[in-house]
């Protein structure tokens, strides 16, 4: 069912052996960049400093070491704490609340102190069942806005440390409601955020429970800070690797209108957090896919790569173009139509891209080219005309392997027609002439010599197209020029069949032994 399963990541003409692999990719994507996001920009699981109470308030990243002897303090304090809380929560009568507030504040303070907070030594006291307790139906907002956020670091922590809190997930998902205040809400949804960031098995209980749709809800309105916090929590939440999640949340009523409205509009921030969003609706679910590109989406972020310089919105931004470019051929005719405004605006903003100093952007920028490249005989002339080709000849000589082995495909794709069947694609002569006389063919034998299989089948693959189609017989001598046969002899017992036999048989066909007799 197309609800259930990723779209191809690629339609690659130059490829055959390897089409299964590529077809799985853009949701392998979906769980790397996962992984990019935790590592590096915008971690999945998010400790909080501030507080969830206004557009001001955002996690804090970094901050000093503590020693040992500061950390063994820090967990007698913990503990500590935690028992005053327990004598709170026991407390009835006049003055009850305002202790318990106190006492929820000096753990939380605690628990905020440092980037690596004393999480084991209040979970070893007891912490959790008195913060349930404390998130009570009929609790003051200053309790559960403290409890909340006591329980928000304590899911930052470790994986068995976050698991900790699955008694208090029914609670934290109640408060999501409207009937809640939005810095209560708010500080839910962190709590939520983080617990779905640590993995798929929590993510199905959350799901289970019902957290989706009040998350959904709370993308709805122009609160700045507590949109950003429920867009953030819901990409953890549907990231998969199941599709259902992202498919039940375009179907949610006003989610596409809003995710619409924060890309047109919103600061960086927020755009940045409803884009990633879009990356992981766009990776999962055709369903989501086939609603998105109906939409305005294409064009805001094709808007957004052009206006903004900041990496951590161009990332999810571009990675979400890739992913409604990376559709079936129809969807991508349909979105991208040459020349067409829009289709002019994706490769300038592809170029852009190109050009930058970042290494994920270039990568990510000839991923989604090397899927139009595989279009149609226009699609594949609006990018050979446009100012890509230079820079990614130059990418293809120098840059990291990873990039090289992305430029190569959008080459590749460039030089062969559209084509149904499963034989040898037909040539774009002029462009495989053009291409090879600006030096790509090294590039390209470079790849034939790598350890990385599909890499070395996309250089032999590009190698036989210049053996078969330069004009005049050329292909052989051009290939020989580049030691391409020493290359391709390295496979003459290699443990791979399909590229022993295509490296074999390339060099039996044009370098056998009537090989330079005319000479």
């Amino acid at each position: 069912m197309a609800d259930d399963s990723p779209a191809s990541h690629r339609r690659d003409p130059i490829k055959s052996s390897v089409g299964n692999v590529a077809a799985q990719r853009r949701r392998q994507n979906a769980v790397t960049v996962g992984k990019e996001r935790r590592e590096s920009l915008v971690r999945a699981k998010r400790l909080c400093r501030v507080g969830a109470t206004g557009d001001g308030d955002v996690p804090v990243e970094e901050s000093d070491m503590i020693t040992d002897e500061e950390g063994f303090l820090l967990d007698a304090q913990t503990s500590s704490a935690v028992e005053e809380l327990k004598s709170a929560v026991a407390c009835q009568g006049k003055g009850a609340m305002q202790k318990r507030v106190n006492a929820l504040r000096e753990l939380r303070r605690l628990l905020s102190k440092s980037e690596f907070p004393p999480v084991e030594a209040a979970l070893k006291a007891g912490a959790i069942p008195l913060l349930v307790q404390c998130l009570s139906f009929g609790s003051s907002d200053e309790q559960l806005l403290e409890a909340a956020w006591c329980l928000t670091n304590i899911a930052a922590g470790k994986p068995e440390e976050t698991k900790a809190l699955l008694p208090a997930l029914p609670l934290l998902i109640a408060h999501l409601g409207e009937k809640s205040s939005l810095p209560v809400a708010e500080q839910c949804a962190w709590a939520l955020g983080n617990v779905a960031g640590e993995g798929e098995e929590l993510r199905n209980v959350l799901l289970s429970q019902g957290a989706l749709p009040p998350l959904a809800r709370m993308m709805l309105p122009n609160k700045g800070s507590t949109v950003r916090t429920a867009a953030w929590a819901l990409s953890n939440l549907i990231k998969g690797p199941d599709p259902k999640a992202a498919t039940e949340l375009i179907k949610v009523d006003g989610v596409l209108d809003a995710i619409l409205r924060h890309l047109r509009k919103a600061y960086e921030e927020l755009a940045t957090e409803v884009a990633w969003v879009v990356v992981y609706l766009s990776a999962l679910s055709n369903f989501a896919t086939g609603i998105l590109v109906k939409s305005d989406v294409l064009q805001l972020l094709v808007e957004r790569l052009a206006a903004s310089n900041s990496l951590q919105l161009l990332i999810p931004v571009l990675r979400s173009l890739g992913n409604l470019v990376a559709g079936d051929s129809h969807t991508t005719s349909t979105v991208l139509v040459p020349g067409h405004e829009i289709t002019d605006g994706v490769v300038k903003v592809l170029v852009k891209c190109l050009k930058s100093d970042h290494r994920v952007l270039k990568k990510e920028a000839a991923w989604v080219l090397s899927n139009i490249a595989a279009g149609s005989i226009e699609h594949k002339q609006c990018i050979y005309s446009s100012e890509a080709v230079p820079l990614l000849l130059r990418l293809l000589s120098t840059a990291p392997f990873d990039i090289r082995k992305e430029v190569a495909y959008v080459l590749g794709n460039l030089c062969v027609a559209p084509t149904a069947g499963e034989g040898k694609p037909n040539l774009i002569e002029e462009h495989l002439v053009s291409l090879v006389q600006r030096g790509c063919l090294s590039g390209f034998i470079d790849l034939v010599r790598s350890a990385d299989i599909e890499a070395a089948r996309l250089g032999l693959q590009f190698t036989e197209l210049v053996l078969r189609g330069m004009p005049n017989g050329e292909g052989p001598k051009l290939v020989e020029q580049e030691d391409g046969i020493d290359a391709m002899e390295r496979y003459q017992f290699h443990e791979n069949e399909d590229l022993r036999n295509m490296a074999n048989g390339l060099v039996d066909k044009y370098f056998g032994e009537d090989y330079g007799i005319d000479e």
